[in-house]
């Protein structure tokens, strides 16, 4: 039976050769990160800045150009259209309006009624003000469901395997967070509760990945009681090459249509899924396990190696 196989059975690649340069890269990028989180710092959505959105549906194809001329005239500051789904569904922002969340709702319902002024017939879906001390509120939130996210995968971790293990993922995850923050940093993408739950879920993916390789190595470990540990995590990641790599095409595959067909709010988390994929597949293999092999080498591993049982250690 034939069977499709994205990398060959029984590789020998000897990837902990590059966890000197995987790690001096990864460092690189993290640090890169942090910098443009600070400058020029994420473009924060409505959810944690505040804010007016107003979905609306014209009767005929929407005139971009005359609608944001008369909502520009209201003298609410920039005004912001994007076209989405077909030509007649048109996303409004405003930004936040000086005052209290009645004034938001205030500047909210003057819109509405100039569309139904200005267009006659315009249907008005959704409309979201979000003040200074819910924007507030949401971001802290968020901010602590990602810490206590890491806080639970560091306990997992450590509970079944070793605090090497545990250690090892948690600042493997870490690294993998501030690449994901610079990437919206840089590219200017909207930071709010969706990049939140994307974050979430490249976290939970990433944890996935990294339980597949220890788990080999924590077997391999009972095996090979002799092999030299950079030998044996060079032999674990060879072992779940396969599984990895097919699992991180299958959910890559699966995630592109997000990214090019979701819409206004879901293309945006798929793009970051994309991302996110990638960077939890490559970490498993250049960042948890060196991190692993120097924080266990005289502690995973102990004893010369049998040489008459295992592979010689690579140089």
């Amino acid at each position: 039976m034939f069977r499709l196989r994205l990398v060959p059975d029984n590789t020998k690649i000897p990837f902990m050769n590059g966890r000197f340069a995987g790690l001096i890269m990864s460092a690189f990028l993290s640090i890169a990160s942090i910098i443009l989180f600070f400058h020029p710092g994420l473009n924060y959505g409505i959810d944690f800045r505040g804010g007016i959105v107003i979905e609306a549906r014209t009767p005929q194809a929407t005139d971009f150009a005359s609608l944001r001329h008369t909502l520009t005239g209201l003298g609410m500051g920039q005004v912001a259209l994007q076209e989405f789904g077909s030509n007649q569904d048109v996303l409004i922002r405003l930004e936040r309006q000086p005052g209290d969340d009645a004034a938001q709702q205030a500047a909210a319902d003057k819109v509405r009624a100039t569309l139904a002024a200005a267009i006659p017939g315009t249907q008005v879906r959704r409309v979201e003000a979000v003040g200074a001390s819910v924007s507030g509120e949401l971001f802290t939130n968020g901010m602590l469901a990602l810490g206590l996210a890491m806080v639970a995968m560091l306990f997992y971790i450590w509970f079944r395997f070793e605090w090497q293990f545990g250690l090892g993922a948690v600042v493997t995850l870490l690294l993998d967070i501030t690449k994901i923050v610079g990437f919206y940093a840089i590219t200017g993408l909207q930071f709010n509760l969706v990049a939140v739950a994307a974050i979430l879920t490249i976290m939970g993916y990433s944890i996935n990945d990294k339980v597949v390789v220890y788990d080999r190595m924590r077997e391999n470990l009972r095996v090979y009681k002799k092999m030299p540990l950079r030998d044996l995590i060079d032999l674990s990641i060879n072992e779940t090459l396969n599984r990895t790599v097919g699992t991180s095409m299958c959910t890559f595959l699966s995630v592109i249509p997000l990214a090019l067909f979701g819409g206004e709010a879901l293309q945006d988390f798929g793009i970051v899924l994309l991302l996110g994929v990638f960077i939890a597949t490559t970490s498993s293999i250049f960042i948890a396990a060196p991190i692993l092999l120097f924080l266990g080498e005289n502690r995973l591993r102990r004893g010369a190696p049998d040489t008459a049982a295992t592979p010689a250690a690579t140089p």
